[in-house]
């Protein structure tokens, strides 16, 4: 079950818990912490916590997730931000479930036009495309396109097999009660590209777009993460 929990906190990250705030420019994104727990078939198992941090334009964003002594799991995104445009440099995962640990990496390289991955013994290389994004900063560039007026009609996002156009779909707005508050927000689906999957995104405004809630749904099972806290700026 713990195990469960932690993949479906990975895999929602592509879209969950961030903060951008205005600082100096228009949809500029400053550096908060989120934290949220998460819940598998409706009961909770454990926490997690976003950090975003900034040293010029290098920005890191940084996700960990635990469920109790069984598993932990942590992702860090290095990237720019250049005129609302994010910049992805590098990307790497780690998850511990007991004593097994699974690793993978992700390096964009523009200058050669390559992206290298590699997960566990496994690599792999992908021709460059622009604008590609990773699982985890692709949420920052959801929302500034948000902000900035609309979503694109799909993103482009590296993981370890692939490069892949994914669509995010608005569908109005809905209030959300949180451990840390109630929010007015906009939903946003991704849209799923396998049959009796569905993830579902409410982000708040309030919060520069932060997810306060996400919900996946994969066959019978379904998995959460809710608020619980927030230290950055408040529109």
């Amino acid at each position: 079950m713990a195990i469960s929990v932690l993949k479906i906190a990975l895999a929602t990250t592509s879209v969950a818990t961030m903060l951008f705030a205005s600082a100096g420019q228009a949809f500029a994104m400053s550096p908060f912490q989120a934290s949220y727990q998460f819940s598998y078939n409706g009961k909770n198992m454990g926490s997690a916590t976003r950090t975003l941090s900034q040293t010029g334009n290098n920005w890191n964003y940084v996700f960990s997730a635990k469920a109790g002594g069984i598993a932990s799991a942590s992702e860090t995104s290095r990237f720019t931000f250049i005129n609302g445009k994010i910049g992805s440099s590098s990307f790497s995962r780690t998850s511990k479930i007991l004593v097994h640990n699974n690793t993978m990496n992700i390096r964009f390289n523009p200058s050669s036009k390559i992206i290298s991955t590699k997960k566990d013994d496994k690599s792999r290389s992908f021709a460059w495309q622009a604008g590609v994004l990773d699982e985890l900063n692709a949420e920052l560039q959801l929302r500034e396109d948000l902000k900035a007026g609309g979503l694109k009609s799909s993103y482009l996002i590296a993981d370890a097999k692939e490069v892949e156009a994914r669509r995010f779909i608005k569908q109005g707005t809905e209030k959300v009660s949180t451990q840390y508050g109630t929010f007015d927000t906009v939903k946003v689906i991704l849209k799923p590209n396998k049959p009796n999957r569905s993830t579902i995104f409410w982000l708040a405004p309030k919060l520069d777009y932060l997810p306060v809630k996400v919900t996946h749904q994969d066959g019978n099972t379904s998995y959460g993460l809710s608020l619980t806290g927030y230290k950055g700026k408040v529109n």
